[in-house]
């Protein structure tokens, strides 16, 4: 159960990625009052959150509806997270981010929904791993409820990432942003990579 936990926490804190949606955050609630900021950040978290508690609960049965197999989500899910490490880990996806912000920026005030809960913090990404993770201890309940408490814990860090994010990006600066990023997107290639083995490990001798 710890190791099911420490493997999802890591996991998800590196696809949710608090500190890189951090001036991301910043930079959409920028002017607006304390109490707007607070409130897009409960917000936005509490629906990210609840989108990947369905996708956790009812992931693989809706899954099995279009006929996908767990083991091509695994493959397709590690593919799409190795493409995400390698914009991180090259600085593309701050920049991507940034941009898609400051065009949404231009015609939403609540910004909780879109683009916070989806697709910042609810991204395809974090859809993908949570599904994964939890169908990877299909037959452990224990295990499960691990993953779930770990989504909870980085979620939790979300928000109090959020409610300083002004402050935050401040303190650490553009130079360890950027090597925090980096170092990252390194541990996010090899869990994307882990997921790709597995699945067509299982996948040819299943």
């Amino acid at each position: 159960m710890y190791d099911a936990f420490i493997a999802a926490f890591t996991a998800l804190f590196v696809i949710v990625d608090p500190i890189g949606i951090a001036p991301v955050f910043a930079g959409l609630t920028q002017g607006t009052t304390v109490a707007h900021k607070r409130k897009m950040a409960i917000r936005g978290t509490i629906i990210g959150t609840l989108i990947l508690v369905f996708f956790a609960a009812v992931g693989k049965p809706f899954l099995n509806s279009l006929g996908i197999s767990m083991n091509a989500l695994r493959v397709s899910g590690g593919l799409m997270l190795f493409i995400i490490a390698l914009e991180m880990v090259f600085e593309k996806r701050a920049e991507r981010k940034q941009e898609t912000a400051d065009k949404l920026d231009e015609y939403f005030e609540d910004i909780s929904v879109f683009p916070v809960a989806l697709p910042l913090l609810a991204g395809p990404g974090a859809i993908a791993t949570i599904m994964l993770l939890m169908t990877s201890y299909e037959h452990n309940t224990a295990a499960q409820l691990a993953v779930m408490a770990a989504l909870g814990v980085v979620m939790l860090i979300v928000l109090i990432v959020f409610f300083t994010a002004g402050k935050l990006m401040d303190l650490l600066g553009p130079t360890v942003n950027a090597v925090l990023t980096r170092l990252l997107g390194v541990i996010l290639a090899a869990l994307a990579a882990q997921y790709v083995l597995d699945g067509l490990k299982r996948a040819f001798m299943g």
